[in-house]
């Protein structure tokens, strides 16, 4: 094994092995968004040679886990976002505000198909963006996931609870209600943001989802869709082979 692959989010962190033939199984390990938890390293294989690291985390984070790296391996490095890398070319005037989670998410889309694409992460927030067939981001858009609706209500009202209840068309009970009004609101954003990209291109994108949410929404997204879970694990894959 001589290349693992990190991927440092908000409130987990993810790593897998690069093998010749693609990515290897990957371990998932959340964290409190200060520190991740103590002994977090013990998962870590032997034998590697380098590591590359997307992260979109606090620097206070980023610099834990290249301690624990720095110990283990000779060579990091840090996936950073760029105007034009390989077949993907970015909407964004500064592409270092887009986001290594989104650039590398629609790199491992576009690394699936030379199709339109709309890529759809769930995770703190939710996030949509567009590629066109031939590799161009048509730009996109940022909204509060359903888990973050429901914490800041709850943060503003504590008697609103912040998880639990089922989706319904019209709830007959609070948790039910706040279940079917923030996972509703998610999916009204990416049925509509579809349409639009549709109507954009001329015909429609596959929708590919990615990020910690996607379970909870799963059951009422469109079903002609794709789930990565590893999608930005993918995209990082892509950076490496490419930077390298």
């Amino acid at each position: 094994m001589s290349l693992l692959l990190f991927d440092l989010g908000n409130s987990r962190l993810k790593f897998a092995p690069l093998h010749a033939d693609g990515i290897g199984e990957g371990i998932a390990i959340a964290h409190d968004g200060e520190h991740l938890p103590a002994g977090w390293d013990a998962g870590l294989p032997t034998g590697f040679e380098s590591a590359v690291i997307a992260s979109v985390a606090s620097s206070a984070l980023l610099a834990q886990l290249l301690e624990a790296l720095t110990a283990r391996c000779a060579r990091i490095s840090i996936a950073r976002c760029a105007p034009v890398f390989g077949e993907l070319r970015l909407a964004y005037s500064e592409p270092r505000t887009l986001g290594v989670d989104r650039f590398l998410a629609m790199l491992g889309a576009r690394a699936r198909g030379r199709q339109p694409w709309l890529v759809v992460g769930i995770g703190t927030a939710l996030t949509l963006d567009l590629i066109d067939d031939q590799g161009r981001h048509r730009g996109g858009k940022i909204a509060p996931s359903p888990t973050l609706m429901r914490a800041a209500l709850h943060a503003r009202a504590r008697q609103l609870p912040e998880t639990g209840g089922e989706f319904a068309a019209f709830a007959d009970n609070t948790p039910d209600a706040l279940r079917s009004g923030c996972d509703g609101a998610a999916i009204a954003l990416i049925e509509r943001s579809s349409h639009d990209a549709g109507a954009l291109l001329g015909t429609p994108p596959k929708l590919i989802f990615h990020g910690g949410g996607v379970d909870a929404l799963h059951g009422e997204l469109p079903q002609a869709n794709i789930r990565a879970p590893a999608l930005v694990l993918e995209g990082l894959a892509v950076w490496a082979r490419i930077s390298r």
